[in-house]
């Protein structure tokens, strides 16, 4: 892994013996203890995740909205300062480049944060409909680091106010809304902290500059270990959020998936003027594209990325995208794109589990839904 890039952390990561993997050209941790222990302490009290390997660029100037508006399949240039809006980078056929998170700082301020395998194209997506606005890629100057979990909140809160801690969040985390974010500072330094995240449990993402990101984990970390924290890696995120029906790019989303396939047409504003990728949009054949479906099965055995899915006969219908068996809810999970034909919640299908054909029933996502 001597190629890898590596984040502010990794220090923190190797002297709590993480495991590491290369997860988009970066030296990521997989797991510290163990992939269950990471995954119900996220769901139970809170888990601390290293997510700095993001990507992330700021729009300013005159004209941003308009740019992000073209540029994205969302409405950003309506979007209230204060809050964020999940949304697509799309190409000119309608496939999907990337899925982004924007945040409006200001009247002509936006931040946008995207997967850090497309740090590139999105970079020379947005540089190619910036206009007058100006993009700055900070990637390199600033740390991510989430706090996801029942108990977030108060672990946040608890390094509020500690010397040379987190001082003078405005709004406070009690008032800030889900998809909203606030400002303050961290050992002097500028802080953003949305109520984001990808694990379908409530909880905060923070961001900092590199040089006091280690300080900001040790922060957290302290606040939060009585209360049940623990680090968690990209083993435990990867099984949160597929409970929670989020998708990956590079598995359920990609060039060759237009949204409605995805169940994202709600995030594209087809009401708009134009965009990148609304021609292709409105012409395509959509009602005779696969479409993405939960799959649930009994027992042990979970289907993976590529497996086939079976209908009745035994011939393949489609393919699973992610599965994996569900810590929470005790039983395999997967979602996969099947035809629209036998994709109605409660159809009986099989999964080809390394040759043996495993009975599935379609789901409607997603499988797990946090009650508080």
């Amino acid at each position: 892994m001597s190629d890898l890039r590596t984040t502010a952390l990794h220090d923190r990561h190797a002297a709590l013996g993480a495991s590491f993997t290369d997860f988009g050209g970066w030296s990521m941790p997989v797991r510290y203890t163990s992939d269950l222990a990471e995954h119900h302490a996220v769901r139970q009290a809170a888990g601390l995740f290293d997510i700095s390997h993001m990507a992330e660029f700021t729009l300013t100037g005159a004209g941003a909205g308009a740019v992000l508006d073209h540029a994205l399949a969302g409405r950003i240039s309506t979007m209230k300062i204060g809050k964020a809006k999940y949304s697509l980078l799309l190409d000119e056929a309608g496939g999907v480049v990337d899925d982004v998170i924007v945040y409006r700082r200001g009247e002509d301020d936006f931040l946008v944060i995207s997967n850090a395998g497309n740090r590139a194209l999105v970079a020379a997506t947005l540089e190619r409909y910036a206009g007058d606005a100006a993009i700055t890629d900070i990637s390199d100057d600033v740390a991510l680091i989430a706090v996801q979990g029942p108990r977030a909140r108060a672990i946040v809160e608890a390094a509020d106010g500690a010397e040379g801690g987190i001082e003078g969040v405005t709004p406070a985390l009690e008032d800030l809304g889900y998809y909203a974010w606030s400002a303050g500072t961290f050992a002097g330094e500028p802080l953003f902290i949305a109520r984001t995240g990808y694990t379908g449990e409530d909880g905060f993402e923070l961001m900092v500059p590199n040089a006091v990101a280690p300080a900001l984990w040790d922060a957290l970390w302290s606040a939060g270990e009585p209360l049940g924290l623990v680090p968690a890696g990209l083993a435990a995120r990867d099984t949160l959020r597929l409970e929670a029906g989020m998708p990956l790019h590079g598995h359920e989303l990609s060039p060759d998936i237009l949204p409605v396939q995805a169940g994202l047409g709600r995030v594209v504003a087809m009401d708009k003027d134009d965009f990148v990728g609304k021609a292709a949009l409105e012409s395509a054949p959509s009602a005779e594209l696969p479409v993405l479906v939960g799959l649930t099965a009994e027992g042990r055995r979970a289907g993976r990325a590529g497996y086939a899915v079976l209908d009745a006969d035994g011939a393949p219908v489609g393919e699973i995208t992610s599965g994996a068996l569900s810590p929470t809810l005790g039983h395999p999970i997967a979602m996969a794109f099947i035809p629209s034909a036998l994709s109605e919640p409660g159809t009986p299908l099989f999964i080809d589990v390394r040759g043996t054909r495993i009975p599935a029933t379609v789901t409607a996502l997603p499988f797990y839904r946090r009650t508080a």
